[in-house]
């Protein structure tokens, strides 16, 4: 686990451009030409912030870009140091020590930190820091304009990075599998014909079009769809209850048919464990679990209620 005492957003030159010289080397690299190197390792914030009036900075700009001149000089390796770059957020701990590399800028910055261990784009138990699955409350900190600043969002950060689930994730998670076992209570009291129309409906909503009609008198099938962008046709079977011989019975009829590029095969209340043949990749077997997360992603569950209760 991971701690820190401060944390800080850097941002890693004008459009990214320290990102190779950061990452890739292992560094920590910051600019302000215009703040010698032996005057910022003194880390008199007065001294500096007079230091850049007199070179021209406006007394407000002087005073924030002292502020980071100063922070990025005095904060130890117990400073934990992020940046976003390559569409992840990266995280790291700096030794303490600056060397003034000079330059213009262009492809580093003027002065640097050693970064203790590399920087990492992963969570501690290796999962990506992709940008896209955090929190914009801690992703907005890259739209800052300047060089460093502090992160609102830190405990999230922390337990972000320490892989650490977020308290409400945990109340939302324990209240979903709730929902998610009333669920499967809830499709097992439907009638058998209500019960094929929600599975059409869920084949309907996640973009298979329906070509034959549902159950009746259909000696093999109870469904016939097709997928409108690739014509693919797959066979469904929709049963209440059903063993493994029953699966296995449907899948030779539905291979002596030769008609059909997937399987689909639905039990809202299997008799035991019901498999597949591990090389068929083109069957498909819902039950009990996975058909009660299909009504909430495809947005049924409230048509589930009503039915249960008329």
């Amino acid at each position: 686990m991971i701690a820190a005492e401060t944390i800080r957003y850097i941002k890693l030159g004008r459009n990214g451009s320290w990102e190779r010289a950061s990452l890739d080397n292992g560094e920590l690299h910051f600019g302000f030409q215009d703040a010698p190197h032996d005057l910022s390792l003194t880390g008199d914030f007065d001294s500096i912030r007079h230091h850049l009036i007199e070179r021209g900075r406006d007394p407000r700009s002087a005073t924030r870009d002292a502020r980071e001149i100063c922070e990025f000089y005095q904060f130890d390796e117990k400073c934990l140091w992020i940046t976003f770059a390559r569409e992840h957020m990266w995280w790291a701990f700096a030794a303490p020590a600056v060397t003034w590399l000079g330059g213009d800028g262009t492809s580093h910055g003027e002065r640097s930190r050693k970064v203790i261990g590399g920087w990492s784009n992963k969570d501690l138990k290796g999962s990506p820091l992709t940008i896209s699955r955090l929190s914009t409350r801690l992703t907005k900190v890259a739209g800052y304009r300047r060089t460093i600043c502090s992160i609102e969002a830190s405990d999230y950060l922390v337990r972000r990075i320490n892989a650490v689930d977020e308290p409400l994730l945990a109340k939302c998670t324990m209240a979903r599998e709730e929902i998610l076992v009333a669920t499967q209570e809830a499709i097992r009291e439907l009638h058998w014909r209500d019960f094929e129309t929600l599975v059409d409906l869920i084949f309907t909503r996640s973009g298979w079009n329906r070509v034959s009609a549902v159950g009746g008198t259909q000696k093999l099938l109870d469904l016939e769809i097709e997928q409108p962008i690739t014509k693919e046709r797959a066979a469904v079977q929709v049963k209440s209850q059903a063993n493994q011989k029953t699966l296995d019975d449907y899948i030779r009829h539905v291979d002596e048919a030769a008609q059909f590029k997937r399987f689909f095969f639905i039990c809202h209340s299997p008799q035991g464990t019901l498999r597949v043949p591990e090389d068929r990749d083109n069957i498909h077997l819902h039950t009990d679990r996975e058909l009660a997360e299909a009504v909430h992603r495809t947005g049924l569950y409230d048509w589930v209620l009503e039915k249960i209760t008329l």
